[in-house]
Order: C-alpha cells, then sequence, then structure tokens
C-alpha cells in the first residue's frame, strides 16, 4: 500500500511547474513542503523549495517570472516561501524580494470601497481566495518589518468577508462580490455570486488560520476577531459533511445535486484549518478528531492507483468563458488527479497532524 511519504516522493520527483511563471499553484505545494519539513525535519522538503526559490528570485532580489501588469493577488502565495527562504539560508535576496512584493499593492487596482481587485481583468471584483493569497503573507511582511499600519489593512480585508461574503442563513461564505453589480453572475442587490463552491470556503478558514498564527500579541482584539470568525465558520460548515465519507461537496449545501461529489481539495482545506484551529486553541480539541478523520478519509477514498483523485481542476467568474457561478458550473469543471492545489494542502494537513503528535511524544520523553 502506497504510504503519503511515497506519494509526496514520487510527486516531486515528476514536478513540472504548474505555469511558466510566478503562480500561486506551485506556491500551494511550496507550502506543503515548508510545513512538512517544519513537522517532520525531513530536508528533501526544505530543499525542493530552496531549489525551487534560488532558480526565480535573483542575487538583487528581482523575481523575473513575475506578471505585474496582471496586479493578480494570487501571485502572492508563492511570495510565502520567500519568508522561509530567509530563515533557512540568510540569504538577503529573499528579504529584498518579499519586500519588493510587498510594495505591488501600492500600484494594485481597488474597488470602491478600497479593496484589491482580485486580478487586472476582474474590475471591481474581490474573490474571497484573494483573502487567502495575500493575508498571511503580508501579516508576516508586517512582522519582520515591525509595520504594525499593516494589520489595518488586513483587517479591513477580513471585515470586508465578513460583511460582504458571509450568508447568515446558510452559515457558508460566497465565492465572490462584484461591488459594480455589472457582471452577469453577481445577485443585483447584494452583487455576490450564487453558490457556495467547497474551495472557496477552504481558502477563506486557511486564511483565517494562517494569519491568526502570524498575529502579535499587539493584536489582540484583531485575534479575537478572526478567532470569532474561524470558530462560527467551523460550526456552521460541519452540518454539511456528507454522510458516506465524511468530506464536504463541491457544491457545499446541494448533496442531491446530480453530478456534485465530495471534493478533495476543498475538504483538505477545512480539515487543515479545524487542525491548526484546535491546536492553537481557537477550536475546541474535537475538531482535531474530526479534522483527522477526515485526512484519514482522503488517504482511504481519495488515493486511487497511487494518485490523488477528484481535485477540482479550476474555478472562477465571468471572464472569457462567462463563467455564470451556478451550481451546474462548479459542477461542469472537471475534476482531476494530482493537481498541486489538492497535492500541496495535503501536505499540509499531514504536517498540522504530525506536527501536533510529534509535539506531545516530545513532551512525554
Amino acid at each position: 500500500m502506497m504510504t503519503l511519504t511515497s506519494y509526496f516522493d514520487a510527486y516531486l520527483s515528476d514536478f513540472q511547474p504548474f505555469k511558466p511563471y510566478w503562480n500561486y499553484e506551485d506556491g500551494c505545494l511550496l507550502l506543503g513542503c515548508a510545513r512538512l519539513y517544519e513537522a517532520t525535519g525531513n530536508s528533501r522538503y526544505a530543499e525542493f523549495v530552496l531549489d525551487y526559490l534560488s532558480q526565480r528570485v535573483t542575487a538583487e532580489g528581482e523575481i523575473p517570472s513575475y506578471l505585474t501588469a496582471q496586479h493578480c493577488l494570487d501571485s502572492f502565495n508563492c511570495g510565502k516561501l520567500l519568508f522561509f527562504a530567509e530563515r533557512l539560508t540568510a540569504d538577503s535576496r529573499y528579504r529584498k524580494a518579499a519586500a519588493w512584493q510587498a510594495a505591488q499593492l501600492r500600484a494594485h487596482p481597488r474597488t470602491e470601497s478600497g479593496l484589491c481587485w482580485h486580478k487586472e481583468i476582474y474590475p471591481q471584483q474581490v474573490w474571497i481566495d484573494g483573502i487567502y493569497m495575500a493575508a498571511p503573507f503580508l501579516a508576516e511582511y508586517a512582522l519582520k518589518t515591525n509595520d504594525s499600519g499593516i494589520f489595518d489593512e488586513i483587517r479591513r480585508w477580513f471585515r470586508y468577508a465578513e460583511t460582504h461574503l458571509y450568508d447568515s442563513a446558510a452559515g457558508l461564505y460566497r465565492h465572490a462580490v462584484d461591488e459594480a453589480r455589472t457582471q452577469p453572475w453577481a445577485d443585483p442587490e447584494t452583487g455576490c455570486s450564487p453558490a457556495f463552491w467547497l474551495r472557496g470556503e477552504g481558502w477563506y478558514l486557511m486564511a483565517l488560520s494562517d494569519t491568526l498564527a502570524l498575529l502579535p500579541a499587539s493584536q489582540e482584539d484583531f485575534r479575537a476577531e478572526l478567532s470569532a470568525a474561524l470558530s462560527r465558520a467551523a460550526a456552521h460548515l460541519l452540518p454539511y459533511r456528507a454522510e458516506q465519507d465524511g468530506l464536504f461537496y463541491q457544491v457545499i449545501d446541494m448533496p442531491e445535486l446530480s453530478g456534485n461529489y465530495t471534493e478533495t481539495s476543498g475538504s483538505l482545506m477545512t480539515a487543515y484549518a479545524f487542525l491548526t484551529g484546535a491546536e492553537r486553541g481557537v477550536l475546541p480539541p474535537a475538531y482535531r478528531q474530526t479534522g483527522l478523520e477526515m485526512l484519514d478519509a482522503v488517504t482511504r477514498t481519495k488515493i486511487i492507483g497511487g494518485h490523488l483523485t477528484d481535485i477540482c481542476s479550476s474555478a472562477g467568474l465571468g471572464g472569457a468563458a462567462n463563467r455564470d457561478g451556478s451550481p451546474a458550473y462548479y459542477l461542469s469543471e472537471p475534476a482531476v488527479s494530482d493537481d498541486p492545489k489538492g497535492v500541496g494542502v495535503l501536505m499540509l494537513t499531514l504536517a498540522a497532524a504530525e506536527k501536533k503528535a510529534r509535539s506531545s511524544d516530545e513532551k512525554a520523553c
């Protein structure tokens, strides 16, 4: 039987960048490797990250493959590894690159309410995944530079999500909002997209968890806000678990919908947030057991023939494909295997489980 370690070894050995430029998909995998290194001490994971970054960050701290004209929040996901690389190597190129990437926000177009557009091609739109891509990066940058004002910016993003993207009736978060109310997918009153997409929910849960981990003592009030948001989101999501495997559906609240399936990446994101939230005392201890059960379910039912299956390949709104955000749209996107958005979060989730187990063993000794 293939173990997760052997699966990761094979995956990294065959790795090909997801895109030729600085991209968030590779960032998912790199983050998973970084956390597994921190949890297990296995140097292979750290070496993989450093090899990737050393080829893409110049000695002057420039990132030639960064597509600045896209003004894309997704580009910040890979930037999170710059802090990890600087800690391991003390190489100034990574500190310079992080500062350069943070400076990109100064030129980023913003909505009328002051939030960053998700991308240049999505004007006046705030997508929930963008909060995950950028907020933890900015929080760690604020810690490194002692710039407490950055936390005010991050807080506005989370407050916006709680005000504009949270649906109190369902207890779930919408994928995006169009402040201009011009997109065909946007509700004319709220501007929100119509369906509850699992990975969108997952991105936000991870944004809450990862940002919480980076808040200093001086941000006690902000920490309380995010803790309350994570507690509420977790409690309201739990009833939607599928009976057959304990995971969550691609369209979260419509298990009976034809073609709906328990999706791997979003389920793992949820398990990761449950594990890390319980570890930090934000969520009750029972959430750790739930997260472990979900990790076990993925390992038993979603790794088939040596491949991690049932990963939504991609999902968005509008654009050239005129994606309408309906439940049928999310189910029309192909489910693929071994996508880094699934593999990376599997690494993150295993690392969260391993880190706690390792810590308990060390205390016992």
